[in-house]
């Protein structure tokens, strides 16, 4: 599944529930699910990193949906394929992005 797919599906799965939520309240949740992350990460035997990834993707394509952005169009337009910078992939810039 592609991202646009997924931001799809999650907005029509939860989309009222995110809107009655409103912008906030759901950007609480990925803050709070990026910290599961992080613990997942630390000690990945306790948790279900898999899980976690997906939790943050989930709430971060709610948030851009609640928001209006088509997530895959932004991220095409951002990283379009190359380094910004330099043009080239993988990346050859010394300075960080």
């Amino acid at each position: 599944m592609d991202l646009r797919a997924f931001q799809e599906r999650i907005a029509a799965t939860f989309g009222a529930k995110d809107a009655a939520r409103g912008s906030a309240g759901t950007f609480m949740y990925l803050i709070e699910e990026v910290g599961e992350l992080a613990e997942a990460i630390r000690e990945p035997q306790r948790h279900d990193l898999d899980g976690e990834f997906a939790d943050c993707l989930a709430w971060l394509v709610s948030l851009a949906h609640l928001s209006g952005v088509d997530l895959a169009a932004a991220a095409e337009r951002k990283y379009p394929g190359a380094c910004v910078v330099c043009n080239a992939s993988p990346c050859g810039c010394s300075s960080k992005p």
